[in-house]
């Protein structure tokens, strides 16, 4: 998992609440666990005209015009803005791979769903909470500002708009850490192979019927 300490990106805007993760990427594309190439099928049934299959070539299908991904000043967006309950529906872990397979690495929001939103940690996606009127401002402020980037600083917890205004958000400590340093479930065990060998030896002497 990449590290994430400091971001600073353009901002896209998905306004809309309670976006379930099956509209993030849908059921059909479930089938891989490589956690990658997803990115392609991210809001697969908004931001195309026709039905998405895995196999397909995307660059060949009908783009929906009207879809925010598609408009060309959010091409280069690594931070999305939400509504509430973002992430809500079935717990699949495809959700946040495509979100950040797409590039985004930072999801801002009055709320998610809880199975999301801790899948994102473990997946190199900041979720920041926010109040509703705070994140009325950066719906605002994107609207009327193409280009509109935001500056997120992990380490100080801290997004700074272009006006200078800084903005404090919280994030558990621990969950903190395993971002700064890139850590995911699996790095966090490899922090101790040493002792995991250590034992492996000794069960083998204890227990040698067993290897």
């Amino acid at each position: 998992m990449d590290k994430f300490k400091h971001l600073k990106a353009i901002v896209a805007p998905m306004d809309r609440a309670n976006v379930d993760t099956d509209a993030i990427i849908p059921k059909q594309f479930l089938k891989s666990i490589k956690r990658s190439g997803f990115g392609p099928n991210l809001f697969d049934e908004w931001r195309y005209l026709d039905h998405g299959e895995p196999g397909m070539d995307n660059s060949q299908r009908k783009i929906n015009p009207d879809f925010v991904l598609n408009q060309s000043r959010y091409k280069d967006a690594r931070i999305l803005i939400a509504r509430e309950n973002f992430g809500c529906g079935s717990s699949r872990e495809h959700a946040p791979w495509a979100l950040e397979d797409y590039g985004f690495r930072v999801i801002i929001a009055p709320s998610f769903a809880d199975i999301f939103f801790n899948n994102c940690f473990k997946n190199g996606i900041l979720p920041i909470v926010l109040e509703a009127n705070k994140v009325d401002y950066f719906f605002t402020e994107v609207a009327n500002n193409e280009g509109y980037q935001l500056t997120v600083d992990l380490e100080k917890q801290i997004i700074s708009t272009p006006k200078k205004e800084n903005i404090g958000f919280d994030v558990d400590e621990f969950r903190k850490h395993c971002l700064l340093n890139g850590l995911d479930d699996i790095g966090l065990t490899l922090q101790y192979v040493d002792d995991i060998k250590a034992y492996e030896e000794k069960r083998k002497q204890q227990a040698p019927w067993l290897f």
